[in-house]
């Protein structure tokens, strides 16, 4: 009982949801208490106090380096990016993304995070901004709206690292001035590709011709509005780098494609998301991803999309050449297979990519927690994209060549505390495992990076 007692205590000032921000103190149980395979990760200082929860944003440089920005919701400090050296676990501030936009001083809503991950080319990091300071209507995040003396948010930007000279190089604001939700790039033909938010706007960039195109609204009104002509905006664009086509999806389940040959945007024919294994949603409803996949990598040697959608925690490739879709594996963890449950992440998990051998599928996933036996439950139901109440991480794996599932176990960082909050992942050129969770030390807590060892 007295277990039992400590949770509920950690809990009640969570509200069993999402919304502690990063400056609050979060404990979560004690790690010596689980059953269970255990993975020990390594917590870093970015020294950044502000850093508040990240998806993506976050990706492992041809130097090895590991770059990644962690967010901030203050009105005045924008989001920063840094990298670590794995060979001398040094951390490196590279800057505000704010004032990698030209918007410094500007007393603006600032260019808060980054919700992409980085593709490199020719040298350069590519990746998007976003906004960070929101406002809640109908408990829904809107765009921020700016306090006296404050300007609104200028829009998101497309933005370049040069790996060599330290320098950021800007490609121009989203359309409507929206915030970059959704990124990928065609690294060969030189094409970047995004989706705004909160109106689901889709667009491409041709770094060849400095030309931007918008194809505008993609998904009804996307997360603009509350009813009717809701609906939530993919998170992942799936490029087929061997034709340069760009793949997005619906909360209905529509496949979209854009075909670089004609420059435009169409329905893909003959095949869409909407399967039975995945759930029963409705578009209008906030609070989950509908059947949108979640998170998506195109696989050259068998010219393939993978992806895993983020409710039910399917995993999937869809062949766009047939085209089919073929339902694997639920990749979820062990527990949460057993209890038959969706996860507490009301979208599902963006840590989803392949390792470096090329066939192995690496998963950061949530499992539930169970305390005298029971399982711990969240709210059914929240209105936004955010956890619905704790569960454990786990580290799962597929190989593609073997039709092989593992579960490597639960993270824990050394203290025994969880690390929540769970969107981003890069591998490094050793196999390490980099995720940006929250971190509570000192009674205080921040989105951080953390270092998963390689699954075994």
């Amino acid at each position: 009982m007295k277990r039992t007692y400590q949770l509920l205590t950690w809990l009640l000032p969570l509200g069993l949801l999402a919304a502690p921000a990063a400056a609050q103190p979060l404990v979560v149980p004690d790690g010596k208490a689980y059953q269970g395979r255990k993975i020990i990760a390594k917590v870093y200082n970015s020294n950044f106090a502000l850093g508040h929860d990240s998806y993506n944003s976050i990706g492992t440089g041809s130097d090895g380096k590991i770059y990644y920005v962690l967010s901030s919701e203050d009105i005045d400090q924008g989001g920063k990016m840094f990298s670590l050296d794995p060979r001398t676990q040094k951390i490196t501030e590279i800057g505000c993304i704010t004032e990698a936009c030209g918007e410094k001083g500007l007393k603006a809503i600032p260019q808060g995070k980054s919700h992409a991950n980085f593709v490199e080319m020719n040298g350069k990091l590519f990746f998007g901004t976003h906004v960070g300071v929101y406002s809640m209507v109908d408990g829904m995040e809107t765009m921020g709206i700016p306090p006296t003396g404050y300007k609104p948010y200028p829009g998101g930007h497309l933005l370049s690292y040069d790996l060599k000279t330290g320098r950021f190089e800007d490609y121009g604001v989203a359309p409507d001035r929206e915030g970059v939700l959704t990124f990928n790039m065609d690294p060969k033909r030189g094409r970047m590709f995004a989706l705004t938010w909160p109106s689901g706007i889709f667009y491409r960039y041709d770094l060849a011709t400095r030309n931007q195109r918008s194809f505008g609204k993609q998904c009804a009104e996307g997360e603009s509005v509350v009813g009717a002509n809701y609906r939530t905006v993919c998170r992942s664009i799936a490029v087929d780098l061997d034709d340069g086509s760009a793949y997005f999806t619906t909360s209905e389940g529509t496949i979209l494609r854009y075909n670089p040959q004609t420059d435009s945007v169409a329905p893909v024919e003959g095949e869409d998301m909407r399967k039975d294994y995945f759930g029963l949603y409705d578009p209008t409803s906030p609070g989950h991803m509908g059947y949108n996949w979640r998170q998506t990598f195109w696989r050259a040697k068998d010219k393939m999309i993978y992806g895993v959608h983020g409710n039910s925690g399917y995993l999937f490739r869809f062949d766009p050449r047939t085209p089919r879709i073929e339902v694997l594996e639920r990749l979820t963890s062990e527990p949460s297979k057993r209890s038959g449950m969706f996860d507490q992440f009301s979208y599902g998990y963006l840590g989803f990519m392949l390792g470096n051998d090329g066939r192995t599928i690496h998963y950061l996933t949530g499992g539930p927690i169970y305390i005298d036996g029971k399982r711990l439950k969240g709210k059914d139901r929240i209105a936004m994209g955010a956890a619905k109440g704790l569960e454990n991480l786990h580290v799962v794996t597929w190989d593609i060549e073997k039709n092989k599932y593992t579960d490597h176990g639960a993270v824990f960082y050394p203290d025994g505390q969880r690390p929540l909050y769970v969107n981003a992942l890069t591998i490094g050129k050793d196999g390490t495992l980099y995720t940006l969770p929250r971190v509570t030390e000192n009674g205080k807590t921040r989105s951080d990076l953390v270092a998963i060892p390689r699954p075994r």
